[in-house]
């Protein structure tokens, strides 16, 4: 059979632009539609605007922090505009980057909807049917939508970075980890924000320890977080000349706030993507199942990234991506490697973490846990009382390092370089025949008692 494309990947986010542009350093005919904007959600409305924002923030702290320093900052003031129209110049220039980037290595773009229509076609919204011998659903996820009266009256992650005025205050619906960066990134801001999750604990899933202490740190930081709380209704009032939003708890109180965010999960995105037609088989959450090939039920179809609901996070869309064009066009099938995965929520202090959390090693393993708990140099003189939490844990017999967990600045950048000998193998007595550059932070990785 004659096809269009040897492949089509459906999706413009980091997963499906590196497949495609892979493919076709291949020698492949290579075709990609995206709706929407090139970059798909990280770069467009997820971690790259969202980090922007959170840069912009740390400034309130920075100032209180400096005066301690010797510093004498007066009349600061944040102009939302400014920062919103460098925002948005920043996210036109990396997509122009991802779509010039797919067009110089011969990737045929289209900007529309693509959907299955059976075996090896898609139709796109200008009804050009397309055929390709291989098909890459790469759609990605969105945020998951709630059932609560008045629900309507929210904005989700897509629209909060993007309002056209910063509100006085907010309320966030929502534990997990976009919910409490976005509650520390609106506080930075200097908005009243209140956080309401139904659970007993914000961040479930994480270890336990580290998430009482971010919590602990976000309430010493204003923020109001009430738990064990669900929403009953919402309603939108009119105050002179502006609207509100009225918000009833389970509790029987009512909060008014300017904006209301909901912020309860992401979906993959796989509505109206013609599955069925193709006999693609979802799970009851929506996602595309997949084998450990990423192949779907639907031979040919192959399914990367978030739309699968594993571990959505860009970095392993890409190398999904990459497994998936190795076992298309490559010597070897390739399965992508999920263990040992590092992560990291930019909360405020940050979150690093690779590995298993104390409860989850604990099932499984003799463990030994290590951990230290201080306050960092530079927050001493400026009288900042945040902090720092590294926590370590073993298996006692090996000593093979199982998970490692840190909180506080610069999180993040730590976790990645711990996880390349992590997931080597590496075990605590590697870590402690190191020898410990001072004075740092990191040194406490290869000191811990």
């Amino acid at each position: 059979m004659q096809f269009d494309y040897d492949c089509f990947i459906i999706g413009g986010g980091s997963g499906g632009v590196r497949a495609a542009k892979l493919a076709s350093q291949a020698g492949k005919k290579v075709g990609l539609a995206e709706e929407f904007r090139f970059g798909g959600t990280c770069v467009i409305r997820g971690c790259v605007p969202k980090k922007l924002m959170l840069f912009a923030s740390d400034f309130s702290q920075s100032y209180k922090d400096s005066m301690g320093y010797g510093w004498n900052v007066e009349n600061t003031n944040f102009d939302w505009s400014i920062f919103l129209r460098r925002k948005d110049e920043e996210i036109d220039r990396l997509e122009k980057l991802y779509h010039k980037g797919l067009i110089e290595n011969g990737v045929h773009t289209y900007k529309a909807r693509a959907q299955l229509i059976g075996d090896n076609k898609i139709i796109l919204n200008s009804e050009k049917i397309i055929s390709s011998r291989y098909i890459i659903l790469a759609t990605g996820g969105r945020p998951s939508d709630s059932t609560f009266e008045g629900a309507q009256f929210a904005v989700s992650s897509n629209e909060i970075m993007s309002l056209r005025n910063l509100p006085k205050n907010l309320i966030i619906v929502g534990g997990g980890y976009i919910a409490c960066e976005f509650a520390n990134i609106f506080k930075g801001l200097g908005i009243d924000v209140t956080l309401i999750y139904r659970g007993k604990q914000i961040l479930r899933g994480f270890d336990e320890e580290v998430a009482a202490v971010v919590q602990d740190a976000m309430m010493s930081r204003g923020i109001k977080i009430m738990l064990n709380t669900n929403i009953e209704k919402v309603e939108q009032r009119k105050e002179r000349d502006r609207s509100r939003i009225s918000v009833r708890l389970s509790g029987g109180e009512t909060l008014i706030a300017d904006e209301l965010l909901l912020a309860i999960g992401r979906t993959p995105n796989t509505h109206g993507l013609g599955l069925d037609k193709a006999d693609v088989s979802v799970s009851s959450d929506d996602a595309v199942k997949v084998d450990k090939f990423q192949q779907t039920s639907a031979k040919g179809i192959f399914a990367i990234g978030d739309v699968t609901n594993r571990i959505n996070l860009t970095p392993v869309a890409i190398r999904d991506g990459v497994a998936v064009i190795k076992t298309l066009f490559g010597s070897t099938p390739t399965s992508p490697d999920h263990l040992l995965v590092p992560s990291a929520v930019f909360t405020r202090p940050e979150i690093g973490t690779v590995g298993l959390t104390e409860k989850e090693a604990k099932e499984k393993y003799d463990v030994k846990v290590y951990k230290t708990t201080f306050r960092p140099m530079y927050n001493t003189i400026a009288e900042n009382s945040e902090k720092y939490l590294m926590k370590m844990i073993v298996e006692k017999k090996s000593e093979k390092i199982l998970g490692l967990h840190i909180v506080g600045s610069g999180a993040a950048e730590l976790i990645q370089v711990a996880a390349i000998p992590i997931k080597m193998g590496a075990t605590k007595k590697d870590f402690d025949q190191t020898v410990a550059v001072h004075p740092t932070l990191a040194e406490e990785l290869v000191t811990l008692k």
